[in-house]
């Protein structure tokens, strides 16, 4: 929007050339004495600046550009009247009264009653349609999935109309109240399209952030924050049309340049204010649009949290550039800060569609769809398109600011550039969809394969991480290769060095390889997964990860422990398929060991009726044989088989029930 102040009067010249001032002619003749001598000291020939290398600092440069900043700001301010003076100018070019047609009063009242009744028009077909909308809205909820882009449609096409019929409106009342050519003709015409580009713009708007039709809401935002925001932009737009539009119309009634460069100057305090008014009071709407897209997308989500020291900053860069450019010509700067700021407002506004067509494909979002947590194809295909886009903008914007403004390379070598680099920036990025597909390939199968036996899901989380770093680093290499010898890198001394050097580490870390190649053959034979437990020579643990090098084990008491696998050696696993405990109780030497057999079964019998200790008991709680016979007790080895994970907790079950169990029964510990 900012950039709608810029254009009319930097684009039309003015009326008829005047000669230069003598302040301006003096700083014309030094310019052309500095180029001269330029020019000479490039060719080698000694100059008066290369005599005195002190007035060629940039202590010197600094100021003398600070004066001829001051001098042409004093002489754009002195030509505020002329300014003032093709405002006065506009009432005589659209009075047509001497040829028999409206003078200005009449026509200014003639043009306001078409604009009203263009706009009363559009008015009048919102509300006819505003029921037909309402019984579609329910079907654009993104809960109906692919259905509801069919809607979405048909709303759009409805309010799309509203627009078409002003559009016919405003056409019909220009060839009815201004039917000859004339200034007043082009004046009328020239308002009525200005006009149908904010209604236009508007449109645009009103498709995103629905103020009247919750259910159709593109973004996540609730109905008071939606009208909020909506209608101040809409606000501001016409503000800034408005000043485009009288910029235009202005800029031939100018008599000089500066003239012109003074009509930005009276604009510019309105054209700062205007937009910081806006920021402030849209903050908490803002957020609520940012933070829904952040939920996906990062920088939206940092926007969000810094939406004042983002925005108020960028817009007071790009009023006190176009201030310099109007003063100085030099418009490279502020045109480089427009487009930088349409740009990200345009990949705000892309953001809301993609997430808007994603939450209807199944998105991973929480709350939009019953789907789950789990990505989908359509949040893997969303995030190459976001990234495709990001680069685009960020090309764009570094081809406006490298060339245009800090003028690093020209526009011919930049093409050269962009058109070598191409092809190996397409290389990244289709190394980029690879991975996530290779990604969302893995993570499908996982969630595929979860409902089979834990020694399959624990075997697949095992392998899988250490398939997607290989994979990754394939990937890796084998893109950045082919992108450098896109760009013209030779890459076969790349390749005969890797060669060299993968043979020097083969020779000189033989322990790194070992480990690697005992980690390969350990996964290889499935002798652990992670989260089992198990014993090795060096430690033991419960398996919390690996890397192609060595495994974690956190032992019971927490400590950590980092073992090569070219160092495990013999690996016990405790956590496969079953696992039989053994544990010994002292009895009295009298007991009976047939009715301790009887009592033990009841034990076993009240375990597995409990059905959380059934499913873990694999063979019930027995008597395995006398132990050991003391002077004053017999020693009793008992015996179950559970599942492996939970010895320890069926076992403290076991006893405790028996100590419970055995004295009712008449069955008497040694003392």
């Amino acid at each position: 929007m900012l950039g709608l102040t810029s254009g009319g009067l930097a684009q039309t010249p003015s009326a008829s050339p005047q000669p230069l001032p003598q302040a301006q002619f003096d700083a014309l003749v030094e310019a052309v004495k500095k180029a001269v001598a330029d020019e000479l000291r490039a060719q080698g020939a000694p100059s008066a600046a290369a005599a005195n290398p002190a007035s060629a600092s940039p202590a010197a440069d600094r100021t003398g550009l600070l004066s001829t900043f001051r001098a042409r700001l004093k002489q754009v301010i002195a030509a505020m009247p002329q300014a003032n003076t093709a405002l006065r100018r506009l009432p005589q070019a659209l009075d047509e009264s001497a040829a028999g047609g409206r003078g200005p009063g009449s026509f200014v009242a003639a043009l306001l009653a078409a604009l009203a009744a263009a706009l009363a028009v559009e008015a009048i077909l919102r509300a006819f349609l505003a029921r037909p909308k309402s019984r579609l809205a329910p079907g654009a909820v993104p809960e109906k999935g692919m259905r509801s882009l069919t809607y979405l449609g048909l709303l759009a096409l409805l309010d799309g109309l509203a627009v078409v019929g002003l559009g016919l409106a405003s056409e019909f009342a220009l060839g009815a109240a201004f039917p000859a050519a004339g200034p007043q003709h082009q004046f009328a015409q020239e308002a009525m399209s200005f006009l149908l580009l904010w209604r236009i713009n508007a449109l645009v708007l009103r498709l995103i952030f629905r103020p009247d039709l919750a259910a159709a809401r593109l973004c996540d935002m609730d109905d008071d924050a939606a009208r909020h925001l909506y209608r101040s932009i809409v606000g501001m737009m016409l503000l800034f049309i408005f000043l485009r539009f009288l910029a235009a119309q202005l800029a031939p009634l100018s008599p000089s340049d500066d003239a012109i460069a003074a009509g930005r100057l009276i604009t510019s305090p309105v054209v700062l204010a205007a937009p910081i008014w806006l920021i402030i009071t849209v903050k908490t709407a803002a957020a609520q649009w940012l933070g829904g897209l952040g939920r996906s997308a990062r920088y939206a989500a940092f926007i969000s949290r810094h939406w004042l020291g983002i925005t108020i900053p960028l817009i007071v860069a790009i009023v006190a550039t176009q201030i310099y450019g109007a003063v100085t010509g030099h418009l490279h700067v502020p045109t480089a800060l427009v487009l930088t700021l349409n740009l990200l407002i345009g990949v705000l506004l892309f953001e809301t569609l993609l997430q808007a067509f994603v939450r209807r494909l199944d998105s991973q979002l929480p709350g939009f769809t019953p789907a789950g947590p789990a990505p989908t194809l359509a949040d893997v295909v969303a995030r190459c398109i976001r990234v495709a886009v990001l680069i685009g903008v960020i090309v764009l914007i570094c081809e406006s600011w490298v060339v245009n403004v800090l003028g690093l390379v020209d526009a011919n070598a930049w093409d050269r550039l962009t058109s070598e680099s191409r092809t190996a920036g397409i290389t990244l990025f289709v190394a980029y969809v690879l991975w996530e597909a290779f990604k969302y390939g893995t993570e499908s199968y996982l969630r595929r394969n979860a409902d089979d036996t834990a020694s399959t899901a624990t075997r697949l989380g095992t392998l899988i991480p250490l398939l997607r770093v290989t994979v990754a680093i394939i990937l890796t290499v084998v893109a950045l290769l082919i992108a450098l010898e896109n760009i013209g890198v030779n890459v076969t001394p790349l390749l005969a060095g890797a060669s060299v050097l993968g043979l020097a580490l083969s020779f000189g870390s033989q322990t790194l390889v070992r480990d690697i190649v005992s980690g390969i053959f350990y996964l290889t034979d499935d002798a652990f997964r992670a989260g089992e437990f198990i014993d090795c020579e060096k430690a033991k643990g419960t398996v919390e990860g690996f890397t192609l090098r060595s495994v974690r084990l956190r032992n019971q008491s927490g400590q950590l422990h980092t073992v090569p696998f070219g160092e495990l050696g013999r690996v016990t696993n405790y956590s496969r398929d079953w696992a039989a405990v053994e544990f010994n109780l002292r009895f009295a030497r009298d007991t009976d060991l047939d009715k301790l057999r009887q009592a033990t079964a009841k034990v076993s019998d009240d375990i597995m009726a409990v059905p959380e200790l059934k499913q873990t008991l694999l063979e019930p709680l027995k008597v395995d044989g006398i132990a050991d016979v003391g002077d004053n007790a017999l020693v009793i080895r008992f015996k179950f088989v559970t599942r492996p994970g939970t010895p320890g907790t069926m076992q403290n079950e076991a006893v405790s029930r028996m100590l419970t169990t055995f004295p009712q029964l008449g069955i008497a510990f040694a003392k």
